[in-house]
């Protein structure tokens, strides 16, 4: 099989759907895969055993930190000597229309995965009069596929219920030994609490921008002066955030990756997710899979894998008063908390990377399928 991709987002950047991508590259290379990535400029000239193609393009607007490389791109002559089965369009909104459009050019079979609620960021970011173009617009782009891909159940609802057709589920799954309890450290954790290592610990690790609504976490160190934050991560809204949290026990450490990132998760005690827009949110398995309780809102993504009560507690998403009832209740009650973090460890162990993108390549394969039986019919 060979699966050209075309991707909004690439490293350098980092990012759940650059990680995503780049764990499927990997597993291209175990399962004998032959792929072409299509990206925006600055990208590796190869990952893994995956040739990438760096566009040119220009910064989106409404999220600075994408690259739009624009969709009348021509890229022919990459397409014709590498002469893929299938083409895989991901988060499609610039550079993806030119995969669209490429591949109904050779009539191939196209998978369009969606990654990012850009619909939904919209409108908190008090532009929500876009909210319905956006959803034109994308409608329009993922209905030219054969199979669409969410990555959890709310967001596959969603997808449907805007009328996007032949939406399938493509998960995610997690390292469950790279990120396990037994990374705790004390010297993580003497550096996160600033020397405080007997107070409770909170913990944040994501980007660090408007739509995850990081500012949401100030009300409850407030609310719980004997604990200590530590937000893990960059971003635009950083400087915002310092000072926003200025005077407050919270520890800002930039990204971190590794055994660093493994560490920083295994060594807090409750891991606290405000953003209400997300498709799946990665870093809150990636806790669970610490042994780490999570608390989150009671919508998007994550309810694929926080149960609220059994792996993590979730609080109602516009409502900032109920995510300090449930830090309150974790940080106070830690025998419950310890308890919710086993549970969620021993969930999160049955999310594997390996079984996740098996299963996709099955899609691709029933995609292929599906497309000789139509040129036959």
């Amino acid at each position: 099989m060979r699966v050209a991709l075309f991707t909004e987002t690439f490293l350098p950047k980092v990012d759940g759907i650059v990680n995503t991508l780049c764990r499927l590259l990997d597993h291209f290379a175990r399962r004998g895969i032959e792929s072409l990535l299509f990206a925006p400029a600055g990208a590796p000239e190869r990952y893994s055993w995956t040739r990438v193609i760096g566009l040119p393009g220009y910064s989106f607007p409404l999220y600075p930190e994408l690259t739009l490389v624009p969709p009348y791109v021509d890229v022919s002559e990459h397409l014709e000597a590498f002469a893929p089965d299938l083409v895989h369009v991901l988060n499609p909104v610039s550079l993806g229309v030119a995969g669209l459009r490429h591949a109904q050019a050779r009539a191939l079979p196209i998978v369009a995965s969606y990654h990012t609620d850009l619909p939904g960021f919209a409108e908190r970011w008090g532009l929500g009069v876009l909210s319905g173009p956006l959803w034109t617009y994308l409608r329009w782009l993922h209905n030219q596929a054969a199979l669409n891909l969410a990555p959890s159940r709310a967001t596959q609802r969603e997808l449907e219920q805007h009328g996007i057709h032949s939406v399938g589920l493509w998960g995610r799954g997690v390292d469950a030994q790279r990120f396990h309890p037994r990374h705790a450290s004390a010297s993580m954790r003497e550096r996160l609490t600033r020397g405080r290592q007997s107070a409770p610990l909170l913990l944040y690790v994501g980007r660090l921008s408007p739509e995850k609504r990081i500012d949401w976490l100030r009300p409850v160190i407030d609310a719980l002066p004997h604990a200590r934050l530590a937000i893990v991560g960059d971003g635009p809204s950083r400087a915002t955030l310092e000072r926003t949290f200025a005077g407050t026990p919270t520890v800002f450490t930039g990204y971190l990756a590794g055994e660093a990132l493994a560490a920083a998760y295994a060594s807090a005690d409750v891991f606290v997710f405000p953003a209400a827009n997300e498709t799946f949110g990665n870093v809150a398995l990636e806790a669970m899979a610490s042994g780490v309780p999570v608390i989150a809102p009671r919508a998007g993504g994550v309810l694929d894998h926080v149960a609220d009560g059994r792996t993590g507690l979730l609080f109602e998403p516009e409502n900032p008063g109920s995510l300090v009832m449930a830090a309150r209740w974790l940080v106070e009650d830690r025998v419950f908390a310890r308890r919710l973090g086993a549970a969620a460890r021993v969930l999160a162990r049955t999310r594997t990377w390996d079984a996740v993108l098996d299963g996709l390549l099955d899609d691709y394969a029933r995609v292929l399928d599906r497309a000789v039986v139509g040129r036959a019919a």
